[in-house]
């Protein structure tokens, strides 16, 4: 596909980059030069200089020809513009990033209709809620949603008291059949697993677990691992995505408190978030941090503009024994160091955006087949969980999942039938319309018919 992304900054590069190895067609739009240099020597890309929302620049890009355009500037007005521009100028699809919390739902639904936009994406809100369910169930590393919430996908570290060492899957779903799930991949080391019943765990294993969310309370809590969900959260730092996770924190009752250094800030966010608590101090200041009740806090989340800092600021906080602690970076390649310094919870806001607009570029590729819901990339990009719409043709349609000739390295992880979340079993059948779970190492997929054989 010829898609054209306007704005190169952390979040449009790592849309690039994902959508340049899927071998899409890309044309980089920058107004500065230098970026749009570096951007064409490091990625099999097309660079053009000047402003998203200039039609000259966009002709000059092929908008005409555009089957996707993404407008993802550091202005929302310039990316809404540019979208309305490439739209009327003949782009098939539109992307505008819009991340400023005075547009509301309501507002964004409008602004899309009457803007032509095939789709608003807010990376700082998506974020929050990626933490949100991080601090609501503190026990996993990462939690992913499928199919409206009614299923999830948890990675949890195996430490070498877990009960689970030295286990056979098959003994796993034996001694805790209590609790419907599946393990669905285990990360071990630079190696990725989509395992067997003879899989044989280990210590320092991070495993995948797909379940509803009561079952997987249900696991957690016969291994011994579960831990409460966090009710006192302390956030350093008062970015955008620290006022979207403190105002859902809010809401449902967690007591908030935000350290920010800048006054102006302090005000906004007092005024915006009047059941929070809004400190203007130096999160970096460890005394203002013990102080304010870091020891006794249940999670806290580092949300600071500087990756080398809210790594520091975790390590402290590890050390004062907080139950649970987020670490925000903005460089995948810190993120392999932050957990060899013992941080588990990493969330890369960038990365989750880059995630959603794959998945949105692969069902359109596939616009005639099973959809693409959603789009999770797991172990350092070795492997993915997708969730798909299964088409009434579907080839694997009413056929049990033990007849099917499902290729290696790929699991179908749970079905979900109207609001019934399945552990598949061999005699379980796809049925249309269902919402398919699936886990696939070294392959990329754009149809749920391209897990077979």
């Amino acid at each position: 596909m010829k898609i054209l992304i306007a704005g190169c900054g952390k979040i449009g590069t790592a849309i690039l980059s994902s959508l340049s190895a899927e071998g899409h067609d890309i044309t980089a739009i920058d107004s500065a030069a230098d970026v749009i240099t570096e951007v064409t020597n490091v990625y099999d890309v097309m660079g053009v200089v000047g402003s998203a929302a200039d039609c000259e620049t966009l002709r000059e890009a092929g908008v005409e020809n555009a089957d996707v355009f993404i407008a993802v500037t550091d202005s929302d007005e310039r990316n809404m513009l540019a979208c309305c521009f490439a739209s009327r100028m003949g782009a098939k699809h539109t992307v505008a990033r819009i991340r400023n919390p005075e547009y509301n739902d309501d507002s964004l639904h409008f602004i899309a209709r009457e803007l032509s936009l095939s789709l608003a994406i807010n990376p700082e809100k998506y974020a929050a809620g990626e933490l949100y369910n991080m601090l609501k169930l503190p026990s996993a590393i990462k939690v992913e949603k499928f199919s409206g919430q009614s299923f999830e996908m948890i990675e949890v570290r195996l430490k070498e008291d877990s009960l689970l060492c030295g286990m056979k899957l098959s003994e796993m779903r034996t001694k805790y059949n209590r609790a419907k799930f599946l393990v669905c991949f285990v990360e071990r080391g630079e190696d990725v697993y989509i395992p067997g019943g003879d899989f044989v765990l280990q210590s320092g294993d991070k495993i995948g677990l797909t379940a509803s969310p009561t079952e997987i309370q249900k696991l957690l809590r016969e291994l011994g691992i579960l831990k409460k969900q966090a009710r006192s959260v302390m956030l350093l730092g008062g970015s955008r995505i620290a006022y979207y996770l403190a105002k859902h924190l809010s809401e449902t009752g967690s007591n908030v408190k935000i350290v920010e250094r800048d006054e102006a800030r302090c005000q906004t966010l007092s005024a915006l978030l009047p059941r929070a608590v809004v400190i203007h101090g130096d999160g970096t200041n460890r005394e203002l941090l013990l102080e304010e009740g870091l020891r006794g806090t249940d999670a806290l989340v580092s949300l600071t503009g500087m990756n080398e800092q809210n790594i520091l600021l975790s390590i402290f906080a590890s050390s004062q024994n907080v139950p649970k602690v987020i670490t925000k970076i903005n460089r995948d390649e810190l993120e392999a160091m932050a957990e060899n310094l013992g941080l588990e919870s990493v969330i890369t806001p960038h990365s989750t955006v880059a995630d959603m607009l794959l998945s949105y570029v692969r069902a359109l590729e596939n616009s005639h087949g099973s959809h693409i819901e959603t789009l999770y990339r797991l172990a350092d990009d070795r492997a993915e969980a997708l969730e798909f719409i299964a088409s009434p043709d579907a080839p694997c349609i009413g056929t049990p999942l033990r007849e099917l000739r499902i290729k290696q390295g790929i699991l179908i992880g749970g079905i979900v039938r109207g609001r019934t979340p399945i552990i598949p079993a061999g005699s379980d059948c796809i049925q249309p319309g269902d919402r398919v779970i699936v886990i696939a190492a070294r392959h990329r997929l754009q149809d749920l018919s391209d897990i077979l054989l």
